[in-house]
Formats: structure tokens, sequence, C-alpha cells
């Protein structure tokens, strides 16, 4: 049985390094190849209910991130924020200077320093720091530095590619200012060309828009091209449909078209930028659960780097390719808990090798191409 099982490794090993990489990896296969990190947790998580599965990664995760090392971050409830780097699973919190456990946000900007949301304010996390006889690795960012409102949303995170820093919270946008954090002044600024909205997710598109959706007054996008243009517009505000860009897990992405997705009071929609400039042209496209989306009430949307968009809504996971006709069965398929997902997600992100990762209410969960799995600190990852 143990020579079997070698000559499987061996298998295995050889097949991989022939094919290059594989696209659909199974529990097994990753439980094969990834042996459990080291976990390293110098503190006592507080509020968990008793419960709690201390297997898990963390029963809550709100937001998912890679770096530009390859290293997974996982922003959770009550227990801070882990880092993942095939080595180590290492969780960071209030001995580490990040006091504040809830983590909504997470982005990496330009020069590595890594960024987290909170409804305590923004941190900054400096990598470099840890070789610095002691460097603060975390920094706090809140009323004093020009952050009137505390709480940030869910991807309320962006560096666009300019490298300006962009966070969005309950009460409008605010721009950070590295010049004036150099100073010493409040290095935080509110984005005076949008309304206070409450703001539900924030993206840059491929032409350098910045696209807010918001809570309750639709969707705005900022335009900064415009102000070299005579008389030109640099925010337009849409708002035809019902409570567009509602959301809890900001629903709002863009596909290889420039299409624009968001979520809907009772679905998803694309918004399709192009069709205004066309006669007749059809701006907005929806598709409900009479089309084939699964569950109610609508959190967040995701499209992977092949075109395949995924919905989470109240009681089910949808995945959708756009590809085929809404009126074809194999358009959409729904996942519920029976499939292996909880149903309460609440993060969804495609790293660079194009695995897909879900954060729920019953900890992380992976996707073998027909179920889904749960990852725990030992794996399988």
């Amino acid at each position: 049985m143990v020579l079997n099982n070698l000559l499987l490794c061996s298998f295995l090993v050889i097949f991989t390094a022939c094919k290059g990489q594989v696209k659909t990896h199974t529990a097994r296969d990753l439980i094969l190849f990834e042996p459990g990190p080291t976990v390293i947790k110098n503190f006592k998580a507080v509020a968990i209910a008793p419960s709690f599965d201390t297997t898990l990664v963390s029963q809550y995760i709100r937001s998912i991130f890679q770096d530009s090392k390859g290293n997974l971050w996982f922003g959770t409830i009550e227990e801070g924020v882990a880092r993942y780097d095939k080595k180590t699973l290492t969780y960071f919190s209030t001995p580490d200077g990040f006091i504040n456990n809830t983590v909504y946000a997470i982005n990496e900007d330009k020069n590595g320093n890594m960024w987290f949301g909170t409804d305590q304010g923004v941190y900054k996390y400096d990598p470099s720091a840890e070789l610095r006889a002691g460097g603060k690795t975390f920094r706090n960012y809140n009323q004093k530095d020009g952050l009137s409102h505390l709480d940030i949303t869910r991807k309320g995170i962006l560096v666009d590619r300019m490298g300006t820093i962009w966070v969005g919270t309950h009460g409008g946008v605010f721009r950070y200012d590295p010049v004036a954090d150099s100073k010493g002044e409040p290095s935080f600024s509110l984005f005076q060309e949008l309304p206070p909205i409450n703001v539900a997710g924030i993206m840059e598109d491929r032409s350098g828009n910045i696209w807010i959706a918001s809570a309750s007054q639709g969707v705005f996008r900022y335009d900064p091209s415009a102000r070299l243009k005579a008389g030109g517009k640099t925010i337009t505000h849409i708002a035809e449909k019902e409570l567009l860009g509602e959301n809890y897990a900001g629903g709002i992405a863009e596909d290889k078209e420039g299409n624009i997705w968001f979520t809907m009071k009772n679905g998803i929609c694309k918004y399709d930028p192009s069709a205004a400039l066309r006669a007749s042209g059809k701006t907005f496209m929806e598709y409900t659960p009479k089309d084939g989306l699964g569950g109610t009430e609508f959190w967040g949307i995701y499209i992977e780097q092949s075109g395949i968009i995924w919905v989470t809504a109240r009681g089910s996971t949808t995945r959708f390719d756009p590809s085929l006709p809404a009126s074809d069965s194999s358009a959409f398929r729904v996942f519920t808990p029976a499939d292996g997902l909880n149903c309460c997600v609440q993060s969804m992100y495609q790293d660079r090798a194009g695995n897909m990762w879900w954060g729920a209410g019953s900890g992380l969960y992976r996707f073998d191409g027909q179920r889904f799995y749960q990852v725990k600190k030992q794996g399988p990852w």
C-alpha cells in the first residue's frame, strides 16, 4: 500500500510537470501537495461563540486579497487579518498594533504597503518595518488624520493606476495624500465632487474611470481625464435602475469587453457604456431569478479571468456563463449548501494561479470544478 501511494505521488508530480499548470484540482490533489502551514497566532480572539470551530481559518472571512509577493490575506471578524505564504498562516491583531480585529477591505499600494479597511478607520502595514529594530508595522488612520467616517465598506479600498489610494466609507469617499502624511498633517480628505454617499463598492475600469456604487443612490462614475476637456463632466450619476448597486459585498465588476456589472434589488445587471453612443443602444441588461439566478437579496458579483460570473445571494451562489444565451439551461448553475458551500458568502477572490476562493459564514472555501470544499488551517490548501 505504501509503495502504491509513492508511485501515485510520483505519477502526479511527473504529470503536473509535463502538463504545466493544472487548472482544476480536487481536494485529494491538494491534500497530497499542500501540507498544512505553521500557524502563528499570539492572541486569543474575543467575542467568538463557544461553538466556534477553532480548526477554521476563521468563522467569518469578509475580504480576500493576494499581494505582489503571492501571499494571500484574509480579513476576518474578531481575529484580525491572516497572511498565508504556503509555509505559515500568520494572524495579526492587537499585539502587533492592529487594534481593530474586523477587516472589511484589503489592498496593496505601489510601495508594497498593505492597507486594511475596518470599522475603526484604515490601517497601513509596512512589511519592511519587520526588518528594522523597533519598527512599527501597523499604523492606524482615523479622525485625527482626516477620516471623519471610520466605517470602511467591503471592497472599500482602491489603489488606482496612478497610485492614488481611495477609501469608501458609509459617509463618502476619501483620498490619501502621502505628502501631507510625511509632514504630519491630516492625510485623508473627503472627495468633494461626490455627495456624502454610503459607499457599497469602488472600482477602477480599464479606461481609468473610478466607479462608486452606493447603497441607495445608484452608481457614480468619476472621469479624471474630463478635467482636461473644455466643459468636461467629471461625475456621471447613473440611477436609472431601482436600487442599482445596492449590495452587502461590493457588487461591482468589469468584464473583458468593458461592460460594468452591478448587483441590484432583484438580481444583477450589465451596463454597456458604449451603448449610449449607438442609435437605440440598450444600456442596461438585467438578469433575475426568472432567468436562472439563485436566491434572493443579492450581495456580491465577481468575474473570473475566463469571463465566468459568480453571483452571491441569500440562500445560494450562482455560476453564470454570459457567453451563453440566458435561455440556455447551461448558462446558470446554482449552488446551495448541499453542494458544500455555506449560503452566507461574504467575499470572493481569484488568485493569479486562477484559483477561486470564497469567504462564507463558516470559514474559507475552494471549488474543485464540481463541488465546494472547506479549507481549514491545516488544509487542504
